[in-house]
């Protein structure tokens, strides 16, 4: 399956960059993939994913959001704002190269960043989180419980993942300020919710938040077993991958994919 490096710019003249997934034929439709914070378009759950729904026919857009991987920036001026600026940034680019997307994926804090601009989608479809929170403000106050200087001193480091990241108050109080329950609840195209009970990292209440606001046709899957980045059952991805492309052939019709 092909796969082409794409670079495109976001509103403030930055330079980011992505990787599209082909499928070996004409596409039926398009997705664009949000990652969760700090992580990048190469985590390997996305990659699979994206390369799973590849074969089912869907082209997939996975992208670094501002100042992460291969995208120019700076990370610690980066907030949830200029997150859903990108994934404008890359709605365009997709428009005008290829298709519009019919189909939107977040994965964490992507997703949270993928409902708040689902209605601002005219092209999508169907939409698809996975272990996303129903709020962003759970998250600044883990940042500031990791280290204090970010709120008392402006700015401050955190080792998430094994890499240490440098974040500032602003990012703090746009994710407190964030009202992201008004915007799930405008929802209306299909929402896919994939969330698993034991995920150590962001409860399964979100999930359960998140499907009784989401205003759309809803199906809330529970990934049995599984950690929040899909990692401890490997064959998961496929699953998830096998799943989403099953689920939105309703509303983009579906081919059998190859193993």
């Amino acid at each position: 399956m092909p796969s082409q490096r794409v670079k495109f710019e976001n509103p403030a003249s930055v330079q980011l960059a992505g990787i599209l997934d082909l499928p070996t034929g004409p596409p039926r439709g398009f997705a664009l993939f949000a990652h969760c914070f700090t992580c990048t378009k190469d985590l390997k759950a996305i990659v699979k994913i994206s390369r799973r729904l590849s074969r089912h026919g869907i082209g997939v857009l996975r992208f670094d959001f501002t100042g992460l991987g291969g995208s120019q920036g700076d990370f610690s001026q980066s907030n949830i704002q200029t997150n859903l600026a990108d994934i404008k940034a890359a709605v365009d680019w997709l428009a005008q190269e290829h298709q519009s997307p019919q189909l939107l994926i977040g994965h964490s804090l992507g997703g949270a960043a993928m409902m708040a601009m689902a209605q601002s989608i005219p092209s999508a479809k169907a939409i698809v989180t996975l272990a996303s929170p129903s709020c962003t403000k759970h998250l600044a106050e883990f940042l500031e419980s990791q280290n204090p200087d970010i709120r008392s001193k402006g700015v401050g480091e955190v080792t998430i993942g094994g890499r240490t990241h440098t974040m500032r108050s602003q990012l703090l109080d746009s994710l407190r300020d964030f009202e992201l329950k008004p915007l799930i609840e405008k929802i209306s195209i299909p929402h896919l919710i994939l969330h698993s009970p034991v995920d150590q990292t962001l409860g399964f209440s979100h999930a359960e938040n998140i499907f009784a606001w989401t205003g759309g046709a809803k199906s809330l899957v529970t990934l049995v077993g599984s950690d929040h980045l899909l990692v401890n059952q490997p064959d998961d991805v496929n699953y998830v991958g096998d799943l989403i492309s099953a689920w939105s052939g309703k509303w983009i019709p579906n081919t059998t994919a190859s193993d």
